[in-house]
């Protein structure tokens, strides 16, 4: 079983790609990356760009779930609707290529990796150095974000 986790925006990407090991059953992180796009190019190039990577590495990979962010609310109106967007393309490209898709909240991330709905990001960070091996050098949070929203869909969906 593999999860496409996602941590969804229109300047950086947080992916990940988590796989359980059948006889360990543990997850392992098989492929993660921030990916970017540059505020130079305008905002439909970066939808494209955004669509095209997904489509690459779900063909590359070929997970089985894409597990998403939901969003939160906040006080740039504009932010949300752009991200919002990044969400749409992503989800349209995990449905054409007929993954399931999860939507993950943040107390759920909390809760699945901590143990408490509530808990600060720095702990969500810490436990899923601990839950998973993440290479040193991968310091992006919404590298260890997209980690963290694939291992909640492993913990909901009981894989």
């Amino acid at each position: 079983m593999k999860i496409l986790g996602i941590d969804p925006g229109f300047e950086r990407l947080g992916i990940a790609i988590l796989e359980k090991d059948k006889s360990t059953k543990k997850e392992t992180v098989v492929f993660s990356v921030c990916f970017k796009t540059s505020p130079k190019l305008s905002f439909s190039e970066r939808l494209k760009l955004i669509g095209e990577t997904v489509n690459k590495i779900i063909k590359e990979y070929k997970p089985d779930t894409l597990a998403i962010e939901t969003l939160f609310l906040t006080t740039n109106q504009k932010t949300v609707m752009r991200v919002a967007e990044a969400r749409g393309v992503v989800m349209y490209e995990a449905s054409k290529a007929g993954l399931e898709v999860f939507e993950v909240s943040p107390p759920q991330i909390k809760l699945a990796t901590t143990g408490y709905g509530k808990a600060t990001k720095d702990q969500v960070m810490k436990m899923v150095k601990m839950l998973v091996t993440v290479d040193k050098n991968k310091k992006s949070d919404d590298e260890l974000d997209a980690i963290a929203i694939a291992l909640t869909a492993f913990a909901y969906l009981k894989r």
